[in-house]
């Protein structure tokens, strides 16, 4: 659907939302050791995403928001979860297990470990994610703003560490950043935010491996990304961003079983909407150690984190 089609629902708020406000659901600081990485899906086509302000930083289909960490190790270290306003606990789920395959992941069990938070006046929120039994509430308790429900994880329907929030009004999903309206996008206006986050329309759109410096045309259609890789050929991560400005910097990296891989920083000068940058090495003489190789894409601007991918590969053969 194109945006001049959206539909605009309602310029007012939902009934009550004057009285219910938000603070960030995790123990962070947005841009330095988190960021939120996607937004509600505000354009209701299947095939096609938008977030509130008509951007790129959602998933076809996606009910939430995504704040995420910048490393596994961050996860592994525990970054807590937090009440984003005051309530009851109505449902919890915990002990399923941290794994980026998702394997024995199903439609019912996609939130992971998780709480739903009763705020009163048909105003519900559903934390998505945690760490396998590190979920400390059980349904009944009270929670003050703030209180720590669990840590972040990577239970459930994800391959990145990060916290899920859906917001809901009488069962309806509500945008956090656009509240007023949904299946619409526009100029940011008033969120359920105590302290809104920054928002920028710069995003990362996907990041992978290769084996050499992939085309244009086979990043966005998917077909340069490996799986597997050979212990012979060069390793190349690649980078697809959105709308990045003039000295905007970002480091690709990676790291294999023995350590670091390589890293390297890039200064966009005069970017496109569209821009795709690549870095790799060679293979050494005895080839890649085999294992799981984890690559990294890192987007910056004056020293704050606006965007962030992982991606994945194993060297086996």
């Amino acid at each position: 659907m194109r945006l001049s089609a959206l539909l605009i629902l309602s310029s007012a708020l939902p009934a009550g939302a004057e009285d219910f406000r938000l603070s960030l659901p995790l123990d962070c600081e947005i841009g330095q050791t988190c960021f939120i990485e996607d937004y509600v899906d505000q354009d209701p086509a299947q095939g096609a995403q938008r977030d509130f302000a008509c951007g790129i930083n959602s998933r076809d289909g996606h009910r939430g928001t995504d704040f995420a960490l910048l490393s596994f190790d961050a996860m592994a270290r525990g970054v807590d979860v937090l009440a984003a306003a005051p309530g009851t606990v109505l449902r919890t789920r915990d002990g399923m297990p941290d794994d980026r395959l998702m394997r024995g992941v199903t439609s019912e069990n996609a939130c992971g470990n998780a709480a739903l938070i009763d705020h009163g006046d048909g105003w519900q929120v559903m934390y998505c994610h945690m760490k396998r039994d590190s979920v400390v509430v059980e349904p009944g308790d009270p929670v003050a703003r703030g209180d720590v429900l669990g840590q972040v994880g990577l239970s459930g329907q994800t391959n990145h560490p990060h916290v899920h929030i859906t917001v809901y009004k009488d069962g309806a999903l509500v945008d956090p950043f656009r509240p007023e309206a949904q299946d619409s996008c526009g100029e940011p206006g008033e969120t359920l935010f105590t302290d809104p986050p920054p928002y920028t329309k710069t995003g990362l759109i996907t990041a992978g491996f290769a084996d050499h410096v992939p085309s244009f045309d086979d990043v966005r259609s998917g077909a340069a990304r490996l799986d597997e890789a050979r212990k012979d050929a060069p390793l190349v991560v690649y980078a697809y961003a959105g709308h990045a400005e003039h000295g905007d910097l970002l480091t690709l990296s990676a790291q294999g079983p023995q350590g670091a891989v390589f890293e390297h920083k890039i200064v966009l000068k005069a970017p496109q909407v569209a821009t795709m940058r690549a870095f790799g090495k060679k293979a050494p003489p005895e080839g890649w150690p085999t294992g799981t190789y984890l690559g990294e894409a890192l987007l910056t601007r004056q020293g704050k984190v606006i965007a962030h991918r992982f991606a994945h590969v194993t060297v086996s053969r």
